[in-house]
Order: structure tokens, then sequence, then C-alpha cells
């Protein structure tokens, strides 16, 4: 295949090679989407119809929420698919559009993860200040932004890289279409263009990062000058939700990425995808519902509500 033109398809890295195995991988990626449906849908409506949630923490947190159920629909549905149907086939259109989708949800995830430290940071820092800095207005300025810089990034990333000749053959070392392996296709002289691309997101990534763990050195600070111990524990214990979403995310994200070219392999590149593509929005609905009871006790009103009305 001499450039892009000439590929209409792609070949996704099947979950496994036996039939058995198929099977079981589609049910378990089923149960994965189920739980992660539910658990985000629940924290959606929870949010939406609460009156008690209408605070910034909750609406980032709603927002936080769809980027969950967004990446997992963009990957899942296509791979459990694949595998029911004994298939490798992905079209290049459909390609192009699930590597938009999922570098958007993903990188939205990142930013309003960076958005949530923000606001625990004002919470537990500048308690005085914290209804003139995070009012409704600043919040949805906020939320946009993120959004939006998803949007710039997803699109920056596809367009550069099926822009490239893809001469290499088109099977892709990967479950869904992602960047890296997409890049592998090409030539050996387009690498300098994706380079370029990846130093400018990779920075601003690198930023949010660096602004992550100031904020929380400043937390950490602030929460060890509380005199009384219930207040600390009461301070950090509204941190630990996002501290546990932030580690699961940014650690498998960045080994992926980071990891030295010498232990890549297509199982370990796959292992890690599934975990940070489709673990973390099933668990981050359980992770931040565990230790907030006003989150529970809204949940739980929806669910008997409903119940009640059937």
């Amino acid at each position: 295949m001499s450039n892009s033109s000439s590929i209409s398809h792609f070949l996704l890295l099947p979950l496994a090679h036996t039939r058995q195995l198929q099977l079981l991988h589609f049910c378990l990626f089923l149960a994965i989407s189920l739980a992660a449906l539910l658990a985000n849908g629940l924290i959606i409506s929870a949010v939406a119809c609460g009156h008690l949630l209408h605070s910034p923490m909750f609406f980032f947190l709603l927002n936080l929420a769809l980027s969950d159920l967004g990446s997992i629909l963009t990957t899942v549905p296509k791979a459990m698919h694949n595998s029911l149907w004994d298939t490798r086939n992905i079209s290049y259109e459909g390609c192009a559009a699930q590597l938009f989708m999922f570098l958007f949800f993903i990188s939205a995830e990142y930013f309003l993860l960076t958005i949530m430290c923000y606001d625990r940071y004002v919470s537990i820092c500048k308690p005085l200040h914290y209804r003139t800095l995070l009012g409704s207005r600043a919040c949805a300025h906020m939320a946009a932004a993120a959004w939006a810089s998803a949007f710039l990034t997803a699109l920056l990333h596809t367009a550069n890289t099926f822009s490239l000749p893809l001469c290499q053959g088109n099977a892709v070392d990967q479950f869904f279409c992602e960047v890296p392996h997409i890049i592998k296709l090409s030539g050996p002289h387009s690498h300098l263009r994706e380079f370029g691309v990846s130093v400018f997101t990779t920075s601003f990534a690198l930023g949010c990062f660096v602004f992550i763990v100031f904020s929380y050195v400043q937390i950490l600070r602030a929460v060890l000058r509380i005199p009384s111990e219930q207040g600390r524990h009461k301070a950090f214990s509204t941190c630990l939700p996002h501290l546990a979403v932030v580690s699961l995310f940014v650690s498998t994200a960045f080994f992926s990425y980071l990891k030295p070219p010498s232990i890549s392999s297509p199982s370990l590149d796959l292992a890690l995808s599934v975990l940070y593509s489709v673990v973390p929005p099933a668990l981050n609905p359980l992770i931040y519902s565990l230790r907030n009871q006003e989150l529970k006790a809204a949940v739980w009103t929806l669910i008997t509500g409903q119940f009640q009305k059937h």
C-alpha cells in the first residue's frame, strides 16, 4: 500500500485468538461497559436532579461522568463487535472518527481532573473566597475551556495523523485506533511532523500535571495547619477520591505512552490500554461515591424514587 488513499480499512488487534476467549472478552467488556453506563448515568441523573448537589464540585463531577461515558462508548462497542463476530475490520473513516472521539473524551477527562484539583485547592486553602472564585459563571467557563481544549487537541492530532502517508500496511497493534499505532504505519520521515504536535500537547499535559502536584502540596500544607485531628481528616478525605482517580488515570496513561520501547510488546500495550481507557470510566463513579455521603444519598433517593413511581 503506497499511501493512505489506497487503504479502505484497518485491521485491529484481536483481544484473543481462540473462540472461547473471544466470547469471554466480549462478556467481560459487556459487564464493564454496562457497569460504567449505569454508574455514570446515576451520577449524571443524581447531580442534575438533586438540588443539594448543585455545587462546583458536583458540577465538575457531572462533566467527568460525561467524559467517562463518551470514552468507554468510543472504544468498547467496536471491540465487543469484533470479538463476537470474530473480525478485525474497522473502516478508514470509522478509525479516524474513533481516534478523534477517544482523544476528545480522554483529553477532556484530564483537563476536568485538573480543574477539579483547583476546586479542592480553593475549598481547602482559600475557603473564604470559594464562592467568589468558583461562582456558577466561572465554573461554566472552566468546563467550557476544558471541552474546547480537548476538541482542539483531538482535532490537531487526528488531522495530523491521517494526513501522513501510510505505507506500512493496515494492521494496527491495538484493539482500537490510537495515534502511536497509526503513526507506526507511516513512513520513517513522517515521525518528525507528529513529534512537533506531540511536543506541544505533551507540554500542555505536563503543565496540568505540575499544577496538580503543586496544588496538592499546598493542600497538604493547609491540612497540616488545621488544629483538630477531626478537621484534618475531614478536609483531606474530600481530596482522596480525586487523588485516587488522578493517580489511576495518570500513572497508566503516562506509562503507556512514555514507557521505553525495549519493554514494549502487543500484550503489554493491550493490558495498559485497557487499564487507562476502559477501567477508569467504570471505577471513577465508585471511587467518588464511596466516601461522599451526599452523593450516595442523592443516588439512593433517585433509585428509590424511580421504584416508587413504578
